[in-house]
C-alpha cells in the first residue's frame, strides 16, 4: 500500500503542472492547489478529487465565459408628425348697408329685410375671433343737422342691439352716428328741395357702415 501511494505521488509530481485556470462551478470535484488553481495532467485534463461526479472529458477547466446580457433593442419609433397650427389671419372688413333696406324712410326700427341683411352679415363672421365691430349711421341732407344726427345715432344703436341679440358680445360692438356730415353724393348732384326725385337721388347717403376688425382662426 505504501509503495502504491508513493508511486501515485511520483506520477502526480512528474506529470502534473499547475495551470492558472479559474476553477469551474463544481470545484469540489477537482484537485486544486493554492489560490484555487486547478491541477491538470500533461494532456491538460483536470484531476478529479473523487468528490461529486467526474467532469466531462471535454470540459475545459475553469468556469466558462458568461455571455454579457444585452438588453433587447426596440424598433425605432417613427418620429411623431407635427402639424403646424394654422396662423391666424387678420381680418378687416367694411360693409355698407343701405339704410333704406334696413329701415323705413325717416325711421330707426329695423325692417324684416334689414334683419335678414344683418343675419347674412353675422353668418360671415363664423371662424372670426372678433376684435371690434363698429356700426356708423349716416343720413342724407334733408332735415335739420341736429335731427339727422339723432336719427343716425338711433339707427346705429338699432344695428348694435340686433347684433348683440344674435350672440355677439356687447363690448365688441360700438355704435355712433355722423348725421349728414359724410355724404356719398357729390355737392350739387341732387339739387332742390325735398321731393320724391331728390329723396331717390340722395339714397346712397342714407346708410350704415359696419367695420369689422379681428382674426380668422378657421377657414
Amino acid at each position: 500500500m505504501a509503495t502504491a501511494c508513493a508511486l501515485a505521488l511520483a506520477v502526480m509530481s512528474g506529470t502534473a503542472s499547475a495551470q492558472t485556470t479559474l476553477a469551474p462551478v463544481n470545484e469540489r470535484a477537482l484537485v486544486t492547489g493554492p489560490a484555487v488553481h486547478v491541477w491538470t495532467n500533461g494532456y491538460g485534463e483536470c484531476w478529479h478529487s473523487g468528490f461529486g461526479p467526474a467532469p466531462s472529458p471535454n470540459l475545459v477547466c475553469g468556469p466558462q465565459p458568461i455571455a454579457q446580457y444585452v438588453a433587447p433593442t426596440r424598433a425605432a419609433q417613427p418620429a411623431p408628425v407635427v402639424v403646424a397650427a394654422a396662423t391666424p389671419q387678420p381680418v378687416r372688413e367694411k360693409v355698407t348697408l343701405d339704410a333704406d333696406a334696413l329701415f323705413d324712410f325717416d325711421k330707426a326700427v329695423l325692417r324684416p329685410e334689414g334683419r335678414a341683411a344683418l343675419d347674412a352679415f353675422v353668418s360671415k363672421l363664423q371662424g372670426v375671433e372678433l376684435g371690434m365691430i363698429t356700426a356708423v349711421g349716416h343720413t342724407d341732407r334733408l332735415g335739420s343737422e341736429r335731427y339727422n344726427q339723432r336719427l343716425s345715432d338711433k339707427r346705429a344703436a338699432a344695428v348694435k342691439s340686433y347684433l348683440v341679440a344674435q350672440g355677439i358680445e356687447q363690448d365688441r360692438v360700438r355704435a355712433e352716428g355722423r348725421g349728414e356730415a359724410q355724404p356719398v353724393t357729390r355737392t350739387g348732384e341732387c339739387p332742390g328741395a325735398k321731393s320724391a326725385n331728390v329723396i331717390a337721388c340722395l339714397q346712397p347717403d342714407r346708410r350704415v357702415d359696419v367695420d369689422v376688425v379681428g382674426t380668422r382662426t378657421t377657414q
